[in-house]
């Protein structure tokens, strides 16, 4: 069995769980922004988020569709989407004790990437700036998949 500190003194899974922390924060500062921009367009989604700013037929107008709502949205969404994956696919890797150069490698591009990824949807920037920073994130997600497939797991 594998004592606490010891991991907690494995450089690789430090490295790890500050990545996650960043990513994790990002992630987070998404549901505010989503919010922001529900509150400064007064534009809902439930009918009984409308009621602050009117009631009956008046409420009614605020539940409606924005284009720059939507567009956070969709990049808050992709990141559940990519984020989920890479914490879990990151923790069994940087458990299974890959080199700390290549690991941190691994984490800054997926962080980079997701952050990248989030700028060039809410610019928005022309493609293929996204679309390139989500296949960086996807890939980097794979390859610590594979290695951990190939050198670790028995199957």
């Amino acid at each position: 069995m594998v004592d606490l500190t010891q991991i907690m003194d494995d450089e690789v899974f430090m490295a790890f769980a500050s990545y996650a922390t960043i990513i994790l924060s990002k992630m987070m500062l998404m549901s505010a922004t989503t919010a922001f921009y529900r509150m400064t367009t007064k534009v809902f989604a439930n009918p009984e988020d409308c009621v602050t700013f009117g009631k009956g037929e008046n409420a009614k107008k605020y539940l409606r569709t924005d284009d720059r709502v939507e567009r956070v949205r969709r990049a808050h969404l992709n990141d559940l989407e990519n984020i989920v994956p890479f914490l879990g696919i990151g923790l069994l890797y940087s458990l299974s004790g890959p080199d700390l150069s290549t690991a941190i490698l691994h984490f800054r591009l997926f962080v980079g990437a997701r952050i990248y990824h989030t700028i060039s949807y809410l610019t928005p920037l022309p493609q293929p700036n996204r679309g390139l920073s989500f296949f960086i994130g996807y890939g980097v997600t794979l390859s610590m998949a594979y290695r951990l497939l190939k050198n670790k797991l028995y199957l």
